[in-house]
């Protein structure tokens, strides 16, 4: 059982060395201007969408408009919307249309919001309310997307820590994605196994709409990865990039929101069929799951060891190295994640101990269809 997901682990560990270097801050030139229409989906989000709304109006000429869908927030996320639309006037607000039966509030607030933006714009970007842009973001996503000849470009943020759990338990969980996919920064060359991050989402406009907006994904809960997929499939280029550099996001408050909100989409699937779900739990289960579990067995059991070559040594064998592995991992991972406002920052070293736990949530996700997002309700069969 184990063997085989090692084998296919390491062969893709191994394509490391070839991925793209993180993006760096940029500076727009001319031929930027006006080549970009942001869009960001929000109901209420009072709380968090300061950093974004701040960080940007710092980005520069290559943002045409800055279009807020609001799904109609009581908890004062329009009036700062419109209190930063006074000193910016590339900020639009608008509300969404009632959401219909068959979509998912996220999409249908980013599908609204593409049908407003200007046909000048080249280019989309789709954004989170808890994001944090650092200068220069936009000019560096457009600028490495044209370079590389993307049509779609989305990134892998650094993530913000506060609180003692979500240092243990987010970075497991996380892990899971690492595990199941190449890293940030190789292009997958199969559409079923190309990965997305909605939270910061570069589409060229013309690759979007003709794929009809976000109607391809309209009842995903990982709208994000469903849609850059389809867009795949459509012969379009698509990347996946590291963006530690260029944003932050502070996405949950503490391991219980975590627990709950992150985990039930980490299974994507709404994105993949039940071949690849079930593949992917077994991978999970053999190389992130089990190792802790069965070096511990015989650490606590004591069980006698034989000193020749046979089936017991075999499987210690393979668990310990696949923990070192994890130990590499949790080391590469590390730029991914500001650690300086954390109360017991350090527990992000201890994540390991909390895999059978990540692997576990991924396997209740998949059983089980989400009712709740976002503070709305579904029924979807």
């Amino acid at each position: 059982m184990q063997v085989p997901a090692a084998a296919i682990l390491l062969s893709r560990l191994l394509k490391g060395p070839r991925r793209h270097p993180p993006i760096q801050p940029q500076t727009p030139t001319p031929e930027l201007l006006g080549t970009v229409s942001v869009v960001v989906p929000t109901l209420n989000e009072a709380e968090r969408i300061s950093p974004l709304l701040a960080g940007l109006s710092l980005q520069s000429y290559e943002v045409r408009e800055i279009i807020v869908v609001d799904s109609n927030s009581g908890d004062g996320t329009r009036e700062l919307v419109k209190n930063v639309q006074q000193q910016d006037p590339r900020f639009q607000l608008m509300t969404d249309d009632p959401l219909p039966t068959d979509w998912v509030g996220r999409p249908w607030a980013l599908h609204n919001g593409f049908l407003q933006t200007s046909e000048a714009s080249e280019w989309f970007l789709g954004m989170d309310a808890d994001t944090q842009p650092h200068p220069g973001l936009v000019a560096g996503l457009v600028k490495t997307a044209i370079a590389g000849g993307y049509d779609l470009v989305s990134l892998s943020p650094q993530f913000i820590l506060k609180y003692p759990l979500e240092c243990w338990l987010q970075p497991a969980l996380l892990m899971t994605l690492l595990y199941r996919f190449d890293p940030a920064g190789i292009n997958s060359e199969h559409p079923e196994r190309v990965m997305a991050n909605g939270q910061c989402f570069l589409c060229r406009r013309s690759a979007l709409e003709s794929v009809g907006g976000y109607t391809s994904a309209k009842s995903s809960f990982c709208d994000d990865v469903t849609l850059a997929r389809y867009i795949a499939a459509a012969g379009f280029k698509v990347g996946f990039l590291d963006g530690a550099k260029l944003l932050k996001v502070r996405m949950y408050e503490g391991a219980r929101e975590t627990w709950k909100e992150w985990g039930r989409s980490l299974d994507l699937k709404d994105a993949s069929s039940r071949n690849q779900i079930w593949g992917d739990l077994w991978l999970l289960s053999s190389v992130q799951g089990l190792p802790l579990l069965v070096v511990l067995s015989y650490l606590l059991f004591c069980l006698p060891l034989p000193m020749s070559v046979s089936p017991p040594l075999l499987l210690l064998g393979l668990n310990v190295i696949l923990l070192l592995i994890r130990l590499g991992m949790t080391i590469a991972i590390a730029p991914s994640y500001d650690r300086k406002q954390a109360a017991w920052g350090w527990l992000f070293w201890l994540s390991p101990l909390a895999d059978p736990l990540a692997v576990v949530r991924i396997f209740l996700s998949t059983l089980r269809t989400p009712q709740q997002w976002r503070g709305r309700e579904y029924k979807f069969n």
